[in-house]
């Protein structure tokens, strides 16, 4: 496990040092399970990505011409 550094601004420190505590838990750990979080979450974005790749690939689907404007989608 890494160390980091953060600055944060005194005002949103308090607040997080007592959501902390109010949830039994320490600043350390809800930094850690939020980055945790970004983390799975782009991987799922990226195995997602593929995965449509890879299903548009094998796909035998044809698309026709287009046969509209970007004026007509808009129309009222």
């Amino acid at each position: 496990m890494k160390n980091i550094t953060l600055s944060v601004d005194e005002k949103v420190l308090a607040a997080v040092r007592q959501h902390a505590a109010a949830h039994s838990t320490s600043i350390n750990q809800i930094v850690r399970d939020y980055l945790a979080e970004i983390a799975q979450r782009e991987d799922r974005v990226r195995k997602a990505r593929r995965r449509l790749r890879s299903l548009s690939n094998r796909s035998a689907a044809k698309i026709g011409r287009r046969s509209w404007t970007r004026e007509e989608l808009h129309e009222h």
